[in-house]
């Protein structure tokens, strides 16, 4: 079985963009660390501040099952985080073309 590859957009709430910066920067390296990641990557529009999209790249979806649901960092961000979130603009499943 191929990769699994997810891209996510999130926009920032108006004048929560440096918080939901920092609270989305905090989950980049343990979520790099899990068993089963390959690639986990944070981006922010450069025409748009507060416009972040993250790129990952899993083993497997049960690998980024675990992290999504089971993750301590993910579980902190949904408690916490997530309130400076205005809304996901999209979230793909993705696989590979050529």
């Amino acid at each position: 079985m191929s990769n699994l590859f997810i891209v996510v957009g999130l926009k920032a709430k108006a004048g929560k963009e440096d918080e939901l910066r920092r609270d989305l920067a905090e989950i980049v390296e343990p979520s790099r660390k899990e068993d089963g990641n390959i690639r986990y990557d944070l981006f922010e529009d450069r025409d748009e501040p507060g416009c972040f999209v993250f790129v990952e790249e899993w083993e497997s979806m049960e690998a980024r099952s675990k992290h999504h649901e089971q993750g301590p960092h993910i579980q902190h961000f949904h408690a916490n985080g997530v309130r400076n979130v205005e809304k996901t603009e999209f979230a793909r499943l993705l696989k590979r073309v050529v």
